[in-house]
């Protein structure tokens, strides 16, 4: 547990203190670059990535975790079932907990379109580019909220279903964080180091100690139970 909260303090700190001046920067710059040249060679790619980033595609993200909830779901007894639904009302006090560490960073961190723009470096946006209203420019994109809430629900997944379900759950982080990333509406380490960090910090506390448990037997108990027909 100790172990995970000192590594999420050092990869914070080391995007924090070299500025924009470290390596963690140049890999930000190389990845903005690569991928905003390749929306400017490709209108297939173009299109793609502004289709994922409407609004309305965030809710795919929802339903694939609702699909990976729902498989193990349906196999669970009621008691299984009622266990679950704890589960998943604890994943939301932690999604809560990590919120609180974000709102107490307090960084407002122009996402890489708005950044290189304002440095007056011409940049390409999806949404000018297709007309459409996709996300591709933020002025607070550190850290990646939707990254968190990913990598969240994923070591959940790990802790009380196994190595299967966290590897489905590994493949929704990657594939529905990556077309924020592509657009420039988020840097890699808003997700990496950011999203990352506050994670490794939160999940040690939670899912490495009783505390998990302990929240998910405060559910069952208090929780109304269905009424058993005779």
């Amino acid at each position: 547990m100790l172990g995970f909260t000192i590594f999420g303090i050092l990869l914070f700190a080391s995007w924090l203190l070299p500025g924009q001046a470290g390596f963690w920067y140049e890999i930000d710059k190389s990845v903005f670059f690569f991928f905003n040249h390749l929306i400017g060679q490709s209108q297939a790619l173009l299109y793609l990535v502004a289709f994922t980033n409407l609004r309305p595609f965030d809710a795919v993200a929802f339903l694939f975790m609702l699909g990976i909830f729902y498989h193990y779901y349906r196999l669970q007894d009621a008691k299984g079932r009622r266990w679950m639904l704890c589960i998943g009302l604890t994943m939301l006090v932690t999604a809560v907990i990590a919120k609180q560490f974000d709102m107490m960073l307090g960084f407002e961190r122009p996402s890489a379109t708005k950044f290189f723009t304002l440095q007056g470096v011409p940049v390409l946006r999806v949404s000018e580019l297709t007309g459409w209203p996709a996300k591709d420019w933020s002025s607070t994109s550190f850290p990646g909220d939707h990254g968190m809430m990913l990598l969240i629900f994923t070591f959940y997944m790990l802790r009380y279903f196994g190595k299967k379900a966290f590897a489905a759950s590994l493949l929704v982080v990657i594939v529905f964080s990556m077309p924020r990333i592509m657009s420039g509406a988020h840097w890699l380490t808003d997700v990496v180091v950011g999203s990352g960090s506050i994670c490794s910090i939160v999940l040690s506390w939670m899912l490495l100690t009783p505390a998990s448990d302990r929240v998910i037997a405060l559910f069952d108990r208090y929780l109304p139970h269905r009424d058993k027909k005779n």
